[in-house]
């Protein structure tokens, strides 16, 4: 038996390049600070005051965790890795903007196998970038070296927000009456949803990352997939506050599950949604996947955005406010259904 002393390094975590890493993200992270934080980083919690509570009446914290999935697969094969963060962040403040709340803070978590100072500054102020365009704080976050649980070159990230709302206000879509319309805002792309199927599809064309994409020869498959999610935070909270109370009935965030599984999330009992798929434009990547996996409508629609990630759920009465506010936004958005009698399911038309 060996008997030599041994080092937490020669076992494959490197202290060193931790604390480095923590150095090149500082500032980065110091950039997101909204002034109820307190502290500086480093410490064993982040602190974030409720200094912005007497806003609302009734205050509630809400809180979403997710991570970016199987699309950390492609940034691994591209070395593109500034995109996926966007993703993390999105697909957490995306959730609680569904209720109406405001993102305060966030956390991530970043495992590897060995820590690399300058990927984790790239990852980690790619997430800091993220939280400004959500006007959120990334007060925190946990980077583990784990050798010999990730293969090398690969990592896993995860997240976590928290974010305030008036509880007099929630947006819950108990609200929702047969003859409301439906509005969708328009995705960037496939966001971070169904990539384990656009993969398989990929491989089984015979494509590589690298090949220009068939949907856009400007860009390259990978990059084009890579397009981040896109966060919607300011422009719905800019729309709410605009609008009167209560306007909006109901919000759905189109992620896992795309629109078969998210939007009776929002429904009351005895409402179903009826959406027009001829309503809006749908990006070429869609039509190219539906093609090339010879995938049904059904899956579709059960797996993807199709180019509308976000919707509102409004009276007919009231459309044409919420329109000129958005028009005044310079916000795209399409009429894409109605509310109608019936079980709480979706129905696509117009396919």
């Amino acid at each position: 038996m060996d008997k030599r002393s041994l080092s937490y390094a020669e076992a494959g975590v490197n202290v060193s390049e931790g604390n480095r890493a923590v150095e090149l993200m500082k500032e980065r992270v110091r950039a997101t600070f909204r002034p109820e934080v307190l502290g500086d980083l480093g410490g064993f919690a982040g602190a974030f005051q409720l200094a912005n509570v007497g806003k609302y009446s009734e205050p509630v914290l809400l809180a979403s965790t997710d991570g970016v999935g199987t699309k950390l697969k492609v940034a691994f094969e591209t070395g593109i890795l500034h995109t996926v963060v966007t993703d993390l962040v999105a697909m957490c403040v995306n959730d609680i903007l569904v209720a109406g709340a405001e993102p305060l803070f966030f956390l991530d978590y970043f495992a590897t196998a060995q820590i690399n100072a300058d990927e984790v500054a790239t990852v980690v102020g790619g997430i800091a970038s993220a939280c400004i365009e959500a006007g959120c704080a990334l007060i925190g976050g946990e980077t583990a070296e784990m050798p010999g649980f990730y293969s090398p070159g690969e990592f896993d990230l995860a997240g976590f927000t928290v974010g305030i709302a008036d509880k007099s206000t929630l947006i819950d879509g108990t609200r929702i009456l047969p003859g409301d319309i439906i509005l969708g805002l328009p995705s960037s792309g496939l966001h971070s949803n169904g990539f384990s199927l656009v993969r398989h599809i990929i491989s089984r064309c015979g494509l590589a990352f690298t090949d220009e994409a068939p949907w856009d020869a400007s860009t390259t498959l990978g990059e084009s997939l890579l397009t981040p999610t896109r966060i919607y935070v300011k422009a719905v909270l800019n729309l709410l506050r605009q609008l009167p109370p209560m306007t909006i009935k109901g919000m759905v965030n189109i992620t896992g599950g795309g629109f078969l599984e998210n939007i009776p999330r929002v429904l009351p009992e005895g409402c179903q949604a009826v959406i027009d798929a001829g309503s809006w434009p749908v990006h070429p990547v869609f039509s190219w996947l539906q093609e090339n996996g010879n995938l049904s409508d059904e899956e579709m629609y059960r797996t993807f955005n199709n180019g509308v990630a976000f919707m509102l759920i409004v009276s007919k009465e009231d459309v044409p406010l919420v329109s000129n506010a958005l028009d005044e936004m310079n916000e795209e958005y399409y009429l894409i259904g109605s509310i109608a009698e019936g079980s709480d399911q979706v129905s696509i038309t117009g396919r």
